[in-house]
């Protein structure tokens, strides 16, 4: 097999620049973990420069085609390719316990998606890095006060240093996206348990951000809050005026308040 054919469905877009390719595969660092795993490699464009590194690359992909052309050019991912979705895919089949980073360049229709499903297993991922629709990469980067800023940018900032490394263009690609792109790097934080509940952390900021026009103090009506705790001024705030660490006191405040 000579190539794979895109597949629309599988938001596939191959990657045809190998001085990008290069670039993205330097992004990690290889620190707090001796295992990678690419999502979505597709034709093997980043992969072959991963392969270059002293760590060991396991691949996860579901395109069955892929998975054929992968077998089929590097002997060296022989027993490290898992044909699966990574959405349902059980991680601890292939790395067990061990901490692992996570690279690729992500289908744009389940990015958002990935980051999710990343955070989940955050204690196995000290690093994260890769190509994103352009807006996406930016939303998870943003900082308070922006209009884009949102869900993902204060779930990964509350746990992950964001960085947007840079843009690429949509001629690089076969077939060409109709959105640029952008590389990211996500590094986890030193100390990266919150000092709050997590899941009512998680609650909390997605409540706010569902209606993100209106104030924290309408957006929480949900939540029973008492109205002594309703007086507080960060009630007064829209969502995207509220940084991490504003959050994290929120979420405090709203334990402490029984809910």
């Amino acid at each position: 097999m000579d190539q794979v054919k895109a597949k629309k469905h599988l938001g596939q877009h191959f990657l045809t620049d190998e001085n990008i390719a290069r670039k993205i595969a330097e992004t990690l660092s290889g620190e707090g973990y001796d295992d990678i795993l690419e999502i979505g490699p597709g034709m093997g464009v980043l992969t072959k420069y991963l392969l270059e590194k002293d760590w060991t690359v396991h691949v996860i992909e579901i395109d069955t085609e892929s998975v054929e052309y992968l077998n089929g050019h590097y002997p060296k991912l022989h027993g490290k390719i898992v044909s699966e979705d990574f959405l349902r895919y059980d991680l601890g089949k292939t790395f067990g316990d061990r901490p692992f980073a996570i690279i690729g360049n992500f289908p744009y229709n389940i990015s958002s998606q990935i980051v999710f499903r990343m955070l989940d297993i955050r204690e196995q991922v000290p690093e994260f890095s890769g190509m994103f629709q352009k807006e996406v990469a930016e939303r998870i980067c943003e900082k308070k006060g922006s209009k884009t800023y949102g869900i993902l940018s204060v779930l990964v900032q509350a746990f992950y240093k964001a960085e947007y490394l840079f843009t690429v263009s949509e001629q690089v690609f076969n077939p060409p996206p109709k959105v640029k792109s952008g590389v990211l790097r996500l590094t986890r934080k030193t100390d990266f348990e919150l000092p709050c509940d997590e899941k009512l952390f998680f609650k909390v900021v997605k409540a706010a951000f569902q209606q993100r026009r209106k104030t924290i103090r309408n957006s929480l009506k949900t939540f029973g809050l008492s109205d002594k705790l309703r007086e507080d001024t960060i009630f007064d705030l829209r969502p995207e005026q509220l940084d991490v660490a504003q959050f994290i006191d929120l979420t405090q405040k709203i334990q402490a308040d029984g809910v």
